[in-house]
């Protein structure tokens, strides 16, 4: 241990490797289509995000950190500032009032869980898949 290491403290040096999520970015409300098609024989989930709040940007790393990369589904990214518009015709198609962030799992052409803010870190989405 050197003099400056006793002073300020060791630092830990290993770094924290950040795990890719598979996203298809979901940008267009014709997309909500092949969603719900797709739906029928797998699980298709929406992450609706929100780039100018800083709670949105916490929960995507909860989320993503402990994202299992082995799920098969197809998992939507929408950033809601880019496509409100899209957010708009989920909340329509799905009967499910926006938030952001928000989480939305989709089986068979119906949403069959969602949930927002900090309870998309807390809940066990996977269940529903």
């Amino acid at each position: 241990m050197g003099i400056f290491d006793s002073v300020f403290g060791k630092k830990d040096k290993t770094v924290k490797e950040k795990k890719e999520l598979p996203w298809i970015q979901l940008e267009s409300t014709a997309q909500l289509e092949t969603i719900v098609e797709n739906s029928k024989s797998k699980a298709q989930v929406i992450y609706k995000h929100s780039s100018t709040c800083g709670i949105s940007r916490m929960v995507l790393n909860m989320f993503s950190e402990r994202y299992d990369t082995d799920l098969d589904i197809d998992l939507y990214f929408l950033t809601i500032q880019h496509h409100r518009d899209v957010s708009n015709a989920i909340e329509d198609k799905f009967g499910v009032r926006h938030e952001s962030p928000q989480l939305l799992v989709i089986k068979n052409g119906e949403a069959v869980f969602h949930t927002s803010h900090g309870a998309i870190a807390d809940k066990d989405f996977t269940q529903y898949l």
